[in-house]
């Protein structure tokens, strides 16, 4: 048997505590109500961490111990470390997943791996999201249908400034007329990258059967395929070298 999955959640945690609307519908935080759809996963061990704790509780140990990470930030990039967000980034580019949801396209980590301003417009107000499943035959996408709704949300509409992305998942319909790229990946360095738009506080996106089915899809496919640190070592060659063979006859000549 393989060994589990290492599934760290991380999230501000900071709406859920200010915003009574937000705290009703995610009294535990919205990284605890992730964590425990995913808990039901066998395969699965699932960790949280928030940014108010020591190292944002993403302590070396704890990077050193996921093999998939999800963030969800909105309100509080600009507080993450810099010298936390360069862990992340080498993890994710020796080989760990990472999962960005929702606002997290604004945040520090995905900003800095993907390179772009992954600016978009927003509009929070009553609109239904249709999110339609463009690449079906994909293991993110498995046990969705053609395409499935969220009756309010908050809406996003291109142009979204992202590179284009590895492979389009879901592209969103909003009732105000916009369209998202509101599912993409890619591949960065040794580990994989998914966005995945839906999630704002004040909605209960995250009670929704469909969007617990795409994010426990993608934290299977996010897995680790390697683990290659950047330690960019001196390595000897497999086969004798000509100049090894004339340094050697220079070296044995020199003692007789």
């Amino acid at each position: 048997m393989s060994n589990p999955l290492r599934v760290t959640v991380w999230g501000e945690f900071r709406h859920e505590k200010k915003n009574p609307k937000v705290s009703a519908i995610y009294p535990d935080g919205m990284h605890e109500c992730i964590a425990a759809f995913l808990r039901k996963d066998p395969a699965l061990t699932v960790r949280t961490a928030w940014l108010d704790q020591p190292e944002h509780g993403l302590t070396d140990a704890v990077l050193a111990g996921t093999d998939v990470l999800l963030w969800w930030g909105h309100m509080a990039h600009g507080d993450v470390q810099d010298a936390i967000v360069a862990k992340v980034r080498a993890r994710v580019l020796e080989g760990m997943g990472l999962i960005a949801l929702h606002s997290a396209h604004y945040a520090k980590i995905f900003k800095a791996l993907l390179g772009t301003t992954c600016s978009l417009k927003w509009r929070e107000a009553t609109d239904k999201e249709r999110l339609w499943n463009v690449l079906p035959s994909h293991p993110i996408t498995q046990g969705i249908g053609e395409y499935f709704e969220i009756p309010a949300e908050e809406m996003y509409g291109e142009p979204f400034g992202i590179p284009t992305p590895d492979e389009l998942i879901f592209i969103s319909w909003f009732t105000g007329g916009e369209v998202f790229r509101s599912g993409a990946t890619w591949q960065r360095g040794h580990g994989k990258v998914f966005y995945f738009r839906p999630g704002h506080e004040t909605y209960p996106t995250y009670h929704l059967p469909d969007v617990q089915k795409v994010i426990s899809n993608a934290v299977h496919w996010a897995r680790p395929m390697v683990n290659i640190p950047d330690v960019c070592p001196n390595s000897p060659a497999l086969e004798p070298l000509p100049e090894d063979a004339e340094a050697s006859q220079r070296s044995t000549e020199g003692h007789k």
